[in-house]
């Protein structure tokens, strides 16, 4: 418990060894709602590395976790070979993947972010892990507010979408294998946030 600055904890993330060829990949983890954008976006910032979010490789609401394919194709491969991620991100409201392709170079260090960035299957390549959690409640707020729906259908997927990842966070025992655990309901700063 208690605040660390971001600087900090950039430091001591570029302190750990690349595991991912030449790059340190960090995950942040953790439930939908629960502040994991806002904690990579600060995070990313303060060590200068980018962010990739794996919302933007979801092909919609069904692609929950088999987007891992491709994941792995366009972005972790890449970089695991020293060479330019491109990806073009899910356009939701077309329902498509489109617009500018996005390139990630290989830093020193890449920020994975969402719901199964620090799964099972990438733990072996990871540097540093982080799970960001909150309460349900405030998280089903988040959800709402953040999407701007609040209809029968958005609802409808909502509900399976938190459903199907507390059974993924429970059967890949996600939190118990991070580095750092992060309160998502604490009120950070843009330099500052609480441990759990």
């Amino acid at each position: 418990m208690g605040a660390e600055s971001f600087a900090s904890l950039a430091e001591r993330i570029l302190q750990r060894p690349p595991l991912l060829g030449p790059v340190r990949l960090v995950a942040v983890d953790g439930p939908s709602g629960a502040g994991k954008s806002w904690f990579a976006g600060r995070l990313g910032k303060a060590a200068g590395i980018p962010v990739v979010h794996t919302d933007d490789l979801l092909d919609g609401w069904d692609d929950q976790f088999s987007f891992w394919e491709r994941l792995e194709e366009q972005v972790l491969d890449p970089l695991r070979h020293g060479r330019c991620a491109t990806y073009r991100r899910y356009l939701w409201h077309l329902q498509e993947f489109g617009g500018s392709s996005v390139t990630v170079e290989p830093a020193a260090a890449v920020l994975l972010e969402g719901v199964s960035a620090a799964r099972r299957e990438i733990r072996p390549e990871l540097s540093y892990s982080v799970f960001v959690a909150a309460p349900a409640d405030l998280r089903w707020r988040r959800a709402l507010a953040r999407d701007g729906r609040d209809d029968v259908a958005f609802r409808a997927y909502l509900e399976r979408w938190r459903m199907n990842e507390d059974r993924h966070f429970a059967a890949d025992a996600t939190e118990a294998h991070a580095d750092l655990r992060v309160d998502g309901a604490a009120a950070g700063s843009d330099d500052r946030y609480e441990r759990l």
